[in-house]
């Protein structure tokens, strides 16, 4: 199989690297505009096609992987698809849910595999924080929290809700295994009045009687990338910046005093529980090289991805809705998805 990556720059770069260590990849091309960026790739990977232009790559390529800027993500992967090429998209899959809608239907019309580049999904610590929920230890869970903080990078071309939120969005549907019925959202802009660069996306599932929270930033001095995830029996937190400890269980929490006529006070007794603190073994694998495994594999099988196309436009209407909360200062409503089948027509269907 042979795979092409567009877009060369410093993610591009480690799909080029991760892809040579893939059984099944037999060549690996290099497309990108700057020649300066094809040369030194090429000076690591002397093995590598080198192309200036994606539709001169096209005849040379089974699949393609997409990591360029996000707003040319739909341009770029609607020319590979039509030409019949299976395609990894990095996040977001689109910046609207009608070119994310367009892309399923494409993929679907010419049998081809598309996948987005949730990369946290194929994260073991991640896969790990979902078995720990999925397994009732720690209770019906309350609320998710997620931070993704640093000082940068800027984007040119999407704000830091399109930037960083995929990435949150997607853990949070993972882990918890459902869909937002609500999303409400807060951000500003401080460097420039051209981008937001410090937002708050509040996700609501009615339907479980728990929320998430997800905190993203350009500005802020420390680099955090951590989740909590808080249930009436424990607590788990993600911190990806913890290599040694990324996943730590909590036998901790606040329950109500149940003793004979406490509940009835005005303000019930509240017991605090301070248990011990469990670190469990992750066995870690590049999360990267586990996605590209993970496409490759789907491509020469014909197996649908983990994070396939509609998982995709699921965090991109979230996107969209948390764009929408913020332009009118009110939540929105997000109509069920699961059972719809994905059409342009339908793209109004998809935010309530």
């Amino acid at each position: 199989m042979r795979v092409g990556v567009v877009g060369c720059g410093y993610w591009g770069s480690k799909h080029v690297r991760v892809l040579h260590a893939v059984h099944g990849v037999d060549d690996v091309a290099v497309i990108d505009a700057n020649p300066a960026s094809r040369v030194e790739l090429g000076r690591v990977f002397p093995s590598v096609m080198s192309f200036a232009h994606l539709e001169e790559a096209l005849p040379f390529v089974d699949a393609l992987v997409i990591a360029t800027p996000a707003t040319t993500h739909a341009e770029l992967a609607t020319v590979a698809i039509e030409a019949g090429k299976h395609v990894l998209v990095e996040k977001p899959l689109a910046t609207s849910t009608a070119d994310a809608s367009r892309l399923i239907e494409l993929a679907d019309a010419n049998d081809v595999t598309l996948m987005v580049g949730h990369t946290f999904e194929y994260n073991s610590a991640v896969r790990m924080l979902k078995e720990i929920v999925d397994s009732g230890d720690l209770g019906k869970i309350h609320y998710m929290d997620s931070a993704r903080l640093n000082l940068g990078l800027y984007q040119s071309d999407v704000d830091v809700i399109w930037d960083l939120a995929p990435h949150d969005i997607s853990i949070a549907s993972y882990v918890l295994g459902a869909e937002p019925t609500a999303v409400q959202a807060w951000g500003s802009a401080h460097a420039n009045d051209i981008h937001l660069d410090v937002a708050s996306i509040r996700l609501e599932y009615a339907d479980q009687d728990m929320s998430a929270t997800v905190r993203i930033s350009w500005l802020d001095p420390l680099k955090v990338r951590r989740t909590t995830v808080v249930g009436t029996n424990k607590m788990a937190v993600y911190n990806d910046m913890n290599d040694s400890e990324r996943i730590k269980l909590y036998d901790r929490g606040v329950e109500l005093d149940v003793r004979e006529g406490s509940t009835a006070a005005p303000n019930p007794p509240l017991t605090y529980r301070y248990g011990g603190v469990v670190s469990p073994y992750i066995d870690f694998k590049e999360p990267l090289q586990v996605e590209a495994e993970h496409f490759v594999q789907c491509c020469l099988e014909g197996t649908t991805p983990q994070s396939d196309g509609r998982s995709g436009l699921s965090v991109v209407r979230i996107l969209e809705a948390a764009h929408q909360s913020i332009a009118t200062s009110c939540p929105i409503e997000l109509a069920p998805i699961d059972d719809m089948d994905v059409d342009v027509d339908l793209v109004s269907q998809l935010i309530a």
